[in-house]
């Protein structure tokens, strides 16, 4: 969630109007968070985003107009259903790109750059990084990443031939999809043997092998995506 200036006067289109809305609902989704159910104040909106008490207004009464809010003046808001399902979708997204970033070979601001991301998630995105990441429940500062809506869990299930290694199975195997990892780890796991369609196994005593040559860490093996989740 990007923490900037957010000014309600100014004409900025529909596509950037529905980021702000995106904005506003993502922070009182992780406010709802620590504190479930209680109305919200406008001060604390406008404090949290960094906007101004009349520009928090505003988009509060805009949100409640439109259903994601139940807006009580002088009193605070409080989420409807719809709001709350449309929050949690954004703080689910937000929190999957922070897991992708740290993943990848990013140098750049983790936090800003996911606030960015998460606008261009759609159902089916968000369900194929959700695959590949092995559909993490934690993000990379140990917060609980939402469920996701019924609609990308569907999607989510349809896509059961493939699993991250390090969620193989004792006596199942796999061959290697993809790998997201940073050169240092791409060149250690290069001489370990792990190129794309090699197989790899979970053994009985929980270790994991790459095609009988070698023994794959748990850390390497949150980088390599598997199919065929086979016996």
């Amino acid at each position: 969630m990007r923490r900037e200036q957010i000014n309600g006067d100014v004409d900025l289109g529909a596509g950037h109007f529905q980021e702000f809305e995106d904005e506003y609902l993502e922070a009182l989704y992780e406010i709802n968070e620590r504190k479930p159910g209680q109305l919200v104040r406008n001060g604390e909106i406008a404090e949290y985003l960094s906007v101004t008490p009349a520009s928090a207004t505003e988009m509060v009464q805009r949100l409640a107009k439109n259903g994601f809010v139940d807006y009580i003046p002088y009193k605070g808001v409080l989420l409807t259903e719809k709001g709350l399902m449309h929050g949690r979708v954004m703080k689910r997204r937000h929190r999957l790109a922070e897991v992708l970033l740290s993943r990848i070979p990013f140098e750049g601001d983790v936090h800003e750059t996911a606030c960015r991301l998460e606008h261009a998630f759609n159902d089916d995105l968000e369900a194929c990084i959700s695959i590949m990441l092995g559909n993490p429940e934690l993000d990379p500062s140990g917060r609980e990443i939402p469920p996701p809506s019924e609609e990308v869990a569907n999607k989510i299930s349809f896509s059961g031939e493939y699993v991250l290694a390090s969620n193989l199975e004792i006596g199942k195997s796999g061959f290697i999809e993809m790998i997201i990892a940073s050169p240092t780890d791409l060149e250690t796991l290069s001489n370990l043997g792990v190129n794309q369609n090699v197989e790899i196994k979970r053994f009985e005593n929980g270790k994991l092998v790459i095609a009988d040559q070698g023994e794959l860490s748990e850390n390497l093996a949150e980088r390599i995506l598997l199919r065929w989740y086979i016996d």
